[in-house]
């Protein structure tokens, strides 16, 4: 069995790395949108999609993605960049409507984002050239990161090509002389492995949207070959977001011929009911891409340029890039058995992927050669809502398509229209409900976050010189970490506000002093922002009673959302506007994703009335992954009529005990 059989076009990545869990037994819900999203026959602009309530899985998703300029602005006084659309772009925003930026070079200041951090992420990017633990994790890389129409990083490192080939006996890689060595440029063209898949996704989309095709159709309907091996009830929907039933891989590039290949995949048995399941399967865009080409009598490499790549400016971004590019192209694997499944030597300048070699070079789910840049270009565009400069690709329904959860059924595997939603193991602290992304296994990875209008552009060639060296995604997860905390969070009021840190595998404490109760309406008043991975990673209010023999006691309260992030309503809104409704956690603790606002958190202290306490926040996080962690501010204590304590006095603010928390600006 080759490496490949493992899985290639980031099947690996996807399962093995991720640590994500398998949904093979996640139960049989098989229920469909069909009524919701597709009449046969008609587009995606009569549905409005995006702003409506869509029934998935059995479940229902409340539609509605802030998009591109829309992006929320919770953090009092954050700075949004996106305001420099109309000089970018030499036009002025429509009425009514927001920026729309495209892209140039600037500053973190300019782009709304910390310095520091973004400094740290070339940092941390640069460990993992050296031995991680045995091996470097990629020979080089392209960082680029950036906020609304602001890249404010875009960095080289490593090399580009620096192997000749791998030496399994001693698991050595051969160098190039130096000379002969290529550094890392910020233009480097790499193969984007399973990135490719969104792509294809795209411009499905697009058909959709346009009419030819429906989501809910059967694949049959379009090719009825396709219905071999019991096949006859996937449907569009379930290619996208991997819950057809197909297993992950099979190695077509065995069959000589583009027929042979075909009949390989009508043959194709499901490995679970289509609906059950998510198992994420190169085979699913590969088929797409077949509908693709049936109704549009177009080559998907064709189809890529006309509807995408030219109309965006994407110059760099190909199937089947020529010779005449190979010495800006960074290499990727000594390919040879039994590692992988075909004996070519070292690749460079062709695709990685064996299957996609097979269908020579253009395939649904790999292929796709780009650089930073061109990707950044097509992250702005769908946080645009589909519009780049004077081109739109996509409608703003169209993108909401990609942005909303179509596997509710299965938790862990958020999906919408072939991007990845809310995925921790590689988009680290930039997760969201909203984030969005892909990877491909050579060593690439896109997020982009519409909450807080960033995006982020890891390309690296980590395969060079064998696909054995690297594992993980911990330069994913780093970077993303990094970029998420160059996301300011300003202090609800004041200067300051207490701040978690990021660390894993970590408790912090921050400690009051003790207090006598003697009310019975004492309670503790403070304001609370959080990020956390969800479930794992938890921040608890907790109480200590002063007498011997007592442990630290979860305290519940209740928390009211005061900004204006998704679905926190305004406070103090005036007629017609949503109040938001008090949130109880009657277990004393929050997790997850709170929508990027602050929170007034009150708390109930009647029950330890004529006692002597200490309140403390404790924060902990598991060893995997973080988000972007937890502020409280505006700390105080009533006891009836009287304020037992209050943070903004300097008396009582010396005597909170931080451990692991930190005063931040931001």
């Amino acid at each position: 069995m080759t490496g490949y059989a493992a899985g290639n076009g980031d099947t690996a990545e996807n399962g093995v790395t991720a640590g994500t869990t398998d949904t093979a037994g996640a139960g049989g819900v098989g229920a469909t949108a069909g009524a919701t999203v597709g009449a046969t026959g008609s587009g995606i602009g009569r549905r409005r999609l995006g702003g409506g309530i869509l029934a998935l899985g059995g479940a229902l998703a409340l539609a509605p993605i802030p998009l591109a300029g829309a992006a929320e602005r919770g953090e009092r006084g954050m700075g949004p960049a996106t305001t420099e659309a109309g000089a970018a772009t030499g036009m002025a925003p429509e009425a009514g409507r927001p920026h729309r930026p495209t892209l140039r070079r600037g500053s973190a200041a300019r782009a709304g984002l910390l310095q520091g951090p973004l400094e740290q992420l070339v940092r941390e990017a640069e460990a993992y050239l050296a031995d991680s633990p045995k091996h470097p994790w990629y020979a080089g890389a392209v960082l680029l990161a950036g906020r609304g129409g602001t890249v404010a990083l875009h960095r080289p490192i490593g090399k580009a090509v620096r192997y000749a080939a791998y030496d399994e006996t001693t698991d050595t890689g051969v160098e190039f002389p130096a000379e002969q060595q290529i550094p890392m440029a910020e233009d480097t063209v790499f193969d984007l492995a399973s990135i490719s898949k969104l792509f294809t996704s795209i411009l499905a989309v697009q058909q959709i949207e346009r009419g030819a095709l429906e989501l809910e159709a059967a694949v049959a309907t379009y090719l009825p070959d396709f219905a071999g091996g019991g096949k006859q009830d996937i449907t569009v929907r379930q290619l996208l977001t991997h819950t057809s039933g197909f297993r992950s891989w099979i190695p077509l590039y065995q069959e000589p011929t583009r027929e042979g290949k075909l009949r390989m995949l009508w043959k194709e048995v499901p490995a679970s009911t289509p609906g059950s399941a998510y198992l994420y399967s190169d085979l699913n865009l590969i088929s797409l891409q077949l509908i693709l080409e049936e109704i549009t009598g177009r080559t998907l490499d064709v189809l890529l340029r006309d509807e995408i790549t030219a109309p965006l400016g994407m110059h760099r971004t190909r199937y089947n890039p020529p010779a005449s590019w190979k010495p800006k192209i960074a290499a990727t694997e000594d390919a040879r058995l039994p590692w992988s499944g075909l004996e070519r030597g070292l690749v460079w300048g062709e695709v990685h992927d064996e299957n996609a070699y097979g269908f020579d070079g253009v395939a649904g789910h790999a292929g796709v050669f780009s650089c930073a840049w061109d990707l950044a270009v097509l992250a702005r565009t769908l946080l645009n809502g589909g519009v780049y400069g004077r081109s739109r690709i996509l409608s703003e329904d169209s993108v909401d398509l990609l942005f909303t959860d179509f596997n509710t059924a299965f938790p862990g595997d958020e999906h919408g229209l072939g991007f990845e939603l809310y995925q921790h193991w590689y988009m680290g602290a930039m997760a969201t409900p909203r984030s969005a992304g892909h990877t491909g296994f050579t060593g690439t990875s896109l997020v982009l976050d519409p909450s807080t209008d960033t995006f982020l552009v890891v390309l690296g060639n980590s395969v060079h010189p064998v696909r054995s060296w690297r594992s993980g995604s911990a330069p994913r997860v780093a970077t993303a970490n990094q970029l998420a905390r160059a996301v300011p969070v300003r202090p609800e009021r004041g200067r300051t506000a207490w701040f978690s840190g990021m660390a894993s595998a970590s408790t912090a404490t921050l400690t009051l002093p003790a207090l006598r109760l003697d009310s019975v309406r004492a309670r503790l008043e403070c304001g609370l922002w959080w990020d956390t991975e969800p479930g794992s990673d938890r921040l608890v209010l907790e109480v200590l009673e002063a007498s011997a023999g007592q442990e630290w006691r979860p305290v519940p309260f209740t928390t009211v959302g005061r900004g204006s992030g998704p679905g926190a309503g305004h406070a103090g809104a005036g007629p017609g506007h949503h109040r938001p409704e008090p949130q109880p956690h009657p277990e004393g603790w929050v997790s997850g994703w709170s929508g990027r606002v602050w929170h007034r958190l009150e708390a109930d202290l009647s029950a330890w009335r004529g006692k002597r306490v200490r309140l403390r926040w404790r924060y902990t996080t598991d060893q995997l992954y973080v988000g972007r962690g937890a502020y409280v501010d505006a700390l105080r204590v009533r006891d009836g009529g009287r304020t037992v304590f209050d943070a903004d006095r300097p008396r009582d603010a010396g005597r909170i005990e931080a451990t692991g928390w930190m005063l931040s600006a931001d």
